[in-house]
């Protein structure tokens, strides 16, 4: 999000509820980010569950992550069951969504987001965010795979990057944990941005 935009939101929005999230972002942390989602169109799809995972001081710090299983608006077919594993059952048993990104906006605040084919997720949250705070989500971001690719560039300037998520993780040295799970995708991304931070052989701090 450019600078200007965020001065502009910053006078018209700066002193109402969601002013926290114009503020500065605080140096040396991320927040990992993934939703898990019944299909692949930002349009007409909705949003199963949202987990983040922050990244501070060299640690994935599980201990503090957001989780939110989400009870969608429509029913979804079996081909969205076997890619995320969420049954209809255990679909309806979330909370709606309204609700859920409002606390993980609250939860968030200014902090980076960090994360893998993130324009996908931020499309899937970004009219929730709307609704709720009158304006689209101005935190900076990174996205793996770019800073993925440009190391991988420096290294071999004559192939192309390969930026399948697996091939990221196993060329990092970071184990894959429950992929296509909202949680284990987050972890997982935060782990290989560690790595690539220089760190990789950092686990996640366990949850208390």
């Amino acid at each position: 999000m450019d600078a200007l935009r965020r001065w502009w939101w910053r006078g018209r929005h700066g002193g109402g509820e969601w002013a926290a999230l114009l503020q500065p972002a605080p140096a040396g942390e991320w927040v990992s980010l993934d939703v898990e989602t019944t299909g692949l169109d930002p349009q007409r799809d909705h949003i199963l569950s949202l987990a983040a995972v922050p990244v501070r001081d060299g640690r994935a710090l599980l201990s503090e992550r957001f989780e939110r299983r989400i009870r969608p608006d429509r029913g979804f077919d079996i081909e969205s069951i076997r890619h995320h594993r969420i049954t209809p059952d255990e679909a309806a048993g979330g909370i709606s969504v309204t609700p859920a990104v409002r606390e993980f906006l609250r939860w968030l605040g200014p902090r980076r987001l960090l994360g893998y084919h993130l324009v996908f997720d931020l499309a899937m949250l970004a009219p929730h965010v709307k609704a709720l705070t009158g304006f689209a989500l101005p935190n900076p971001r990174v996205e793996l795979a770019d800073t993925y690719a440009a190391r991988a560039r420096r290294a071999r300037p004559d192939v192309p990057p390969n930026l399948d998520f697996g091939h990221i993780a196993d060329a990092l040295g970071v184990p894959v944990l429950a992929r296509h799970s909202a949680l284990g995708d987050a972890t997982t991304v935060a782990l290989c941005w560690l790595a690539l931070q220089g760190v990789a052989r950092n686990a996640p701090s366990r949850p208390r």
